[in-house]
């Protein structure tokens, strides 16, 4: 078995390390570009997605004017380590509805119904929640009672209820990260070590996939409204 945790202030350094390892360790599951690793520009995006979650945890005092929340799944026998983590973004005027941001659970830790209840906790706080997932997670997050909405991009939209809050959901605007001089040197040392024409490729599977999955999501709310 494993505890849970809930934390409305930044967590302890050791805590929030395991987190934004389990951010690098499960991007292609977390991320709305949901980038392959076998793409060279996954090293980026696992800085870019890493560093927005890193701003999330260190702005939990509300001081970035963005409140975050989040729930850890720690093994009981080393409470220290973190198995699973839910972030997550409480609603203004909407106290009943939150955003899911991010929910990974440890490889070694999965099928043993620690997201069920990393979600049932969240929920049990905020029962009006949603999140986007690609459309291959839906049926996983139908499971977990949440219902499709619609399709924003490459994401399908889901939701406890059958409609979204008309609360405002505060989110951090993530373009200066991929405009910051971090970000700028990591592009060009995947450059130097894979070539432009490499990168250019990678850059073009990136943006057929997003299509794809665009496509996908489109034809999921589709499906789900025609039933």
């Amino acid at each position: 078995m494993y505890s849970l945790n809930h934390y409305r202030t930044t967590p302890a350094e050791p805590i929030k390390s395991q987190i934004l390892q389990l951010v690098v360790d499960n991007l292609t599951d977390i991320s709305s570009v949901a980038i392959a690793p076998s793409n060279p520009l996954y090293n980026l995006y696992q800085y870019g997605v890493g560093f927005e979650v890193h701003l999330y945890l260190d702005g939990m005092d509300g001081a970035k004017g963005i409140p975050a929340e989040l729930i850890t799944a720690c093994d009981p026998d080393d409470p220290d380590t973190v198995l699973g983590f839910a972030l997550y973004l409480p609603v203004k005027d909407d106290a009943d509805a939150c955003a899911l941001a991010y929910l990974a659970v440890s490889k070694g830790h999965r099928r043993r119904g620690i997201a069920r209840r990393l979600l049932a906790a969240m929920t049990a706080r905020y029962p009006h929640a949603e999140l986007a997932c690609h459309p291959g997670k839906v049926l996983t997050f139908e499971a977990l009672g949440f219902e499709v909405l619609g399709a924003r991009g490459p994401q399908v939209l889901m939701n406890t209820r059958d409609h979204a809050t008309h609360g405002l959901i505060p989110q951090l605007d993530i373009a200066p990260i991929y405009r910051s001089v971090e970000v700028q040197q990591i592009h060009a040392y995947l450059l130097k070590q894979h070539g432009k024409r490499a990168m250019a490729d990678a850059e073009k599977q990136r943006n057929r996939h997003l299509d794809q999955l665009t496509r996908q999501a489109v034809l999921c709310v589709q499906q789900r409204s025609a039933q």
